[in-house]
């Protein structure tokens, strides 16, 4: 939607630039349809472009739009060859096959010449004498074989059809390989030949292959200037570029290398346009082994890059909702569709009786099995308009639920398409809902998909519980045991730290459950049947980390009591075993030897 946005804008502007330029000068843009494609075709050939003062002063702009996902490439081997055989067929479908592929074989670069300040074309004479040469050449030689052929009397027959053979092979052969190279560069485009550079083995080896590209490119961005000069506009080449942040590290890097490798140039009509998650990005960046010690820091690097950052700012309460809206509305056209198709069947099933003569039998199976019919579509209708309602829920100004959905537009359709099967579950097990509303379920919908760690949390910590025997009481709120477990789920932060980045903004989780969701514990067993978008393996790993947490380690083992200091020297009376064994206060004073030493302290 934005690369959408931009675009529309980018044309505006560059339409009203224009006007304004074109009320100040006298002339105009030249077209590249129609006749002036041929036109084209003749300036490409015999004249050569002069780079003026009056070029470099005009504001007038066309810019042409590329898109590049990466993901498309993300196979290869070098993600950076896709974008710049994406940048040339992009161009190659712009103008054509046959202007670039004329310009290739006989077009000249533009010059620069001071002194013609005025005039923008100058005439290629050595093309044309060389052109003129060749086609006198072929004339005189199919002259000289003519007369050749029409002579035998005359003595120079041979002479005649010798020089006129000469001549013409050579002045054809010429035309001929022109002809050839301009065919050759028709039917394989650049995307074609970079292609075989890169599939070629070894290729990352082979010295000439980054030269090859960049001689590519370098025509490339000739072709463009000469364009610039033959429309009296200033030409921009706009590569959007989306899908980097799915793409391997290295992948990731080789793009980079790639767009500042084309912006090398201070000249280069380019500008692109990079649409990533810079998180994502930055941690390619330090994680790629080709940039270790140049990259660092991530985003230290994109800074370097980017030369006009962008950040896409929060989603206002308007906008989310008509993105909700919108993202509502395609299902319920798909709902309009299977509610009228529900009640067309059973206004059908009444059709009119069979002969009196029947069995019986066949008769009432017929019978029963359009009542299981008119019933199931009746639960179906049912069904849709439950569904209807809690979708309503979702974008209704009115509600304080739409507050708790993110502003990332997947995250929105995943919500959306997650609530009719929810629903579906719920009427289908518990029938009317169990008590439940529309509304209860497409929150709980929303709680799971914002909150995941912090929801596996509470439904493990109530299933720990239930196994232990001390199952709280069915009207306790989950916000209550979330609160009794906070600090045991802060000890395992380090543990669970991936899979608590997954969950969002703990105070507006403290806000859903607390006061405007309190979900209670009957409701979220109820809830916890039909649940689809939570991912139960969460709930494993923290019931393994909980049981391994709660194990005791043992204590070291006992030693018998130790005998006292005279005891082991062959005192074995009582008194000497019983301090031994009793420990008394006294026990740590110094004991004196029999020799009139120093002490020593017992322990």
């Amino acid at each position: 939607m934005m690369l959408d946005k931009i675009m529309v804008l980018m044309q505006q502007e560059a339409t009203q630039c224009e006007a304004k330029e074109l009320q100040h000068v006298q002339w105009q843009p030249r077209p590249v349809q129609g006749w002036g494609f041929s036109k084209l075709l003749w300036y490409l050939v015999f004249l050569q472009p002069i780079i003026t003062e009056v070029h470099l002063r005009r504001k007038n702009v066309k810019f042409l739009f590329i898109r590049f996902s990466a993901w498309q490439y993300a196979g290869t081997d070098k993600l950076w060859a896709g974008l710049v055989t994406t940048l040339c067929e992009g161009i190659r479908q712009q103008y054509g096959a046959l202007p670039f592929s004329l310009y290739s074989v006989l077009g000249k670069k533009a010059a620069t010449r001071p002194g013609c300040r005025q005039r923008e074309w100058h005439c290629r004479r050595q093309l044309c004498l060389t052109l003129l040469a060749l086609l006198a050449a072929l004339s005189l030689g199919m002259s000289l074989l003519y007369l050749s052929m029409g002579s035998h009397a005359l003595s120079h027959g041979n002479l005649f059809r010798a020089f006129g053979g000469a001549a013409t092979t050579l002045s054809s052969s010429g035309l001929l390989m022109a002809v050839y190279s301009v065919g050759k560069h028709l039917f394989v485009s650049q995307r074609k030949r970079i292609e075989r550079l890169v599939l070629r083995e070894k290729f990352g080896s082979h010295l000439g292959f980054m030269c090859e590209v960049k001689k590519e490119v370098r025509l490339l961005t000739d072709f463009l200037c000469f364009l610039e000069i033959y429309q009296r506009r200033r030409l921009r080449v706009v590569l959007e570029i989306t899908g980097l942040d799915t793409c391997y590290p290295e992948r990731v890097v080789g793009v980079l290398n790639a767009i500042n490798t084309l912006l090398s140039d201070s000249h280069a009509p380019f500008i692109f346009i990079l649409v990533v998650d810079p998180s994502i990005l930055a941690s390619c960046l330090e994680s790629a082994c080709s940039m270790k010690g140049t990259a660092d820091n991530g985003y230290v690097f994109l800074n370097r890059t980017i030369t006009l950052p962008f950040s896409v700012p929060i989603m206002g309460h308007r906008t989310k909702l008509q993105f909700l809206h919108d993202a509502v509305r395609s299902r319920d056209d798909l709902l309009y569709l299977e509610m009228t198709r529900n009640v067309r069947s059973r206004g059908g099933d009444g059709g009119g009786d069979g002969d009196g003569g029947g069995d019986v039998e066949p008769l009432l199976e017929m019978e029963e099995q359009a009542r299981a019919e008119s019933a199931q579509s009746v639960l179906e209708v049912q069904a849709a308009l439950s569904i209807q309602e809690a979708l309503c829920c979702l974008h209704d100004e009115g509600d304080c639920l739409f507050e708790y959905v993110p502003d990332n537009v997947v995250s929105m359709r995943r919500i959306v398409n997650t609530v009719p099967i929810t629903v579906r579950l719920l009427q289908q097990q518990q029938g009317d809902f169990g008590g439940l509303s529309p509304r209860q379920a497409v929150a709980w919908v929303v709680l799971a998909n914002q909150w995941p760690c912090r929801l596996s949390w509470v439904l493990q910590c109530l299933e720990d519980r239930q196994q232990a025997g001390g199952a709280p009481e069915a009207c306790a709120r989950l916000w209550d045991v979330f609160c009794d477990h906070s600090l045991e789920l802060h000890t395992m932060t380090e543990t669970l730290q991936k899979v608590l980045d997954l969950d969002g903004d703990p105070e507006l989780f403290q806000r859903f459950l607390g006061a405007d969701f309190p979900f209670t514990v009957s409701e979220a067993q109820r809830l916890l049947r039909c649940t689809v978008n939570l991912d139960h393996s969460i709930r494993r790993r923290m019931g393994l980390i909980r049981a391994v947490s709660t194990l005791k380690s043992p204590g070291p083992p006992k030693s018998p009591a130790r005998k006292a200091p005279h005891t082991a020297s062959g005192a074995n009376h009582a008194p000497g075993a019983a301090w031994a064994g009793q420990a008394p206060a006294h026990a740590c004073e110094a004991h004196q030897p029999p020799d009139g030493g120093k002490s020593r302290p017992m322990a």
